[in-house]
């Protein structure tokens, strides 16, 4: 329970930076990478969008056929994406802290 609650605030921290990081960009005008970036959410999306059902993505958005929608997938690959970056950042982090806790090396 305490490498869960370690990770996820790990995940947290690694959630913060990718939002400080994005905006950054956006004020930088970076708008490229945050094409590429955006880039790296569209498989995961797409799987998303594509396995769970129509009345789920309904429910949810409130859009009638949310999986064929630009503005739905257009956010969930931008979730998808922060999603990805907070998690690369929080195994980062949890390895670089908490290496050697609970005797493992």
């Amino acid at each position: 329970m305490r490498v869960l609650m370690r990770f996820g605030g790990c995940f947290l921290l690694g959630l913060v930076i990718s939002a400080l990081v994005l905006g950054t960009m956006m004020f930088a005008g970076a708008f490229g990478f945050i094409d590429l970036w955006l880039f790296t959410g569209k498989p995961l999306a797409g799987l998303a969008l594509w396995l769970l059902p129509a009345g789920f993505w309904q429910g949810l958005t409130g859009v009638v056929d949310a999986a064929h929608n630009p503005a739905v997938r257009s956010f969930l690959e931008l979730c998808a994406a922060l999603g990805q970056g907070a998690l690369v950042l929080a195994a980062g982090f949890f390895r670089l802290w908490y290496r050697h806790a609970g005797g493992v090396e």
